[in-house]
């Protein structure tokens, strides 16, 4: 049997922008996805602690020491800029290797989401 775990975690980031007219996805600064594990292309679950919303959708590379945390198409209308996101990520294994597996958990500066 296979379980659903939290394999990466980036804690309380805040929007720097929302861009309707993008094909899709969320823009995260490099050094944010590289520190939590999170590849471009990755199926990423968005919590908006501001407004309850919770989406998912796949993660691309921003700049590096950029702070960007941006919401591209139809999920730019679930933000603001400014909110305060959690970004999760999640694995399948078997429940012996969930046992001993330890997420990649990343808490960035809640002012410039770069990492301190």
């Amino acid at each position: 049997m296979q379980i659903t775990v939290v394999k990466s975690k980036i804690h309380r980031v805040k929007v720097t922008g929302a861009d309707l007219n993008y094909i899709g996805s969320i823009t995260i600064d490099e050094d944010l996805m590289d520190a939590a594990n999170i590849i471009q292309g990755e199926k990423v679950q968005i919590v908006n602690n501001n407004n309850g919303e919770r989406l998912e959708t796949y993660a691309i590379p921003g700049p590096r020491a950029s702070g960007e945390i941006t919401l591209n198409g139809a999920a730019a209308r679930k933000v603001a800029k400014g909110d305060v996101l959690i970004l999760i990520c999640y694995a399948m294994m078997d429940i012996e290797e969930a046992k001993q597996f330890k997420p990649k958990l990343v808490f960035p500066n809640e002012e410039t989401n770069l990492l301190n």
